[in-house]
């Protein structure tokens, strides 16, 4: 899990956003319109992050396609550490 969390928050374009979202599905699980206006990004932005998360197992989600709730998957939880270490190195 850590090299695929270096890369898709270090290696990849979005990796901002992504590490952002990752944030704040630890805060509360969210659906695409909730992150969309926590974060203040654009709805298909968010759409596209979350999907590459899940295809990653990142993420995870739970209920039907419109309102889909989103949350950390357990490896995730395991390995947030891991993940603020390199959040620290993406603010710097």
């Amino acid at each position: 899990m850590k090299k695929i969390l270096r890369w898709v928050i270090l290696g990849t374009k979005g990796g901002y956003n992504r590490a952002k979202i990752i944030i704040a599905l630890k805060k509360r699980p969210s659906n695409t319109n909730q992150l969309k206006n926590t974060l203040n990004l654009n709805y298909k932005t968010i759409a596209h992050h979350l999907e590459v998360l899940e295809e990653l197992g990142v993420i995870e989600s739970s209920g039907p396609n419109y309102g889909k709730i989103y949350f950390l998957s357990d490896k995730m939880e395991e390995q947030y550490d891991d993940f603020r270490n390199i959040w620290e190195q993406l603010e710097k």
